[in-house]
């Protein structure tokens, strides 16, 4: 699909301000399936590939960004460490909007309403690239790795069980 045709989110927005080279692939989404393994299978992309963005706090104020593989889990201890905090857990769905500027199933790492401290797993490191939300359901962005840790300041680590 051409770029100029797509509905710009703030993901693509701000992949275009950057210079950051990407594709979209778009999908339709049936019975409000949002699991990222189905959404692997509609993009005809391994599900090793497809990553799921997850937004976890520590308290008012505190929001930490994940970025894992859709068929795997979150470790929250592991990611506390990471993050400097005793305990986190998820960010309640009904937070999501107003913290982060996206809905559930179209969470981008990309272009939330604040720069959030960003962590990607590191079996993206060695892909050749990685699918990620766009910003909205049925939206998902292709883009090398590297690029998604420079575009959120991001760091890669270990992030699942």
């Amino acid at each position: 699909m051409s770029k100029n045709k797509i509905q710009k989110t703030n993901a693509v927005r701000l992949l275009d301000q950057q210079k950051v080279e990407y594709d979209i692939i778009e999908y339709i989404i049936e019975d409000n399936q949002l699991d990222g393994v189905s959404v692997a299978s509609k993009v005809g992309h391994p599900v090793s590939h497809v990553f799921k963005t997850l937004v976890a706090t520590a308290g008012k104020g505190k929001v930490y960004v994940f970025v894992i593989p859709v068929a795997e889990e979150l470790n929250l201890k592991t990611c506390a460490k990471l993050a400097g905090e005793k305990k986190i857990e998820m960010l309640h769905v009904k937070e999501l909007l107003a913290t982060t500027g996206y809905i559930r199933g179209g969470c981008s790492p990309v272009g939330m309403k604040k720069q959030y401290p960003t962590f990607i797993d590191n079996s993206a490191e060695s892909l050749e690239y990685i699918l990620v939300s766009a910003g909205k359901i049925g939206m998902q962005m292709k883009l090398k790795p590297i690029d998604l840790v420079k575009i959120t300041r991001g760091t890669f680590a270990k992030l699942t069980n």
